[in-house]
């Protein structure tokens, strides 16, 4: 199971991410977007394939 995080838009072009161990960063709107489609695809390798809700 993935590590959980919160985010918060600190301007116009940062957000910061804040991880459930206590981590945080500070992304451009560039590498948050980065970073959610790489989250977004580790959330979907760990689905099991063989269930037809997922």
């Amino acid at each position: 199971m993935g590590i959980g995080f919160n985010m918060n838009r600190i301007n116009p072009n940062q957000t910061q991410i804040f991880f459930e161990d206590g981590r945080y960063e500070t992304l451009t709107d560039a590498e948050l977007e980065a970073f959610l489609s790489e989250a977004s695809l580790h959330d979907r390798e760990e689905m099991d394939v063989t269930d037809p809700f997922n």
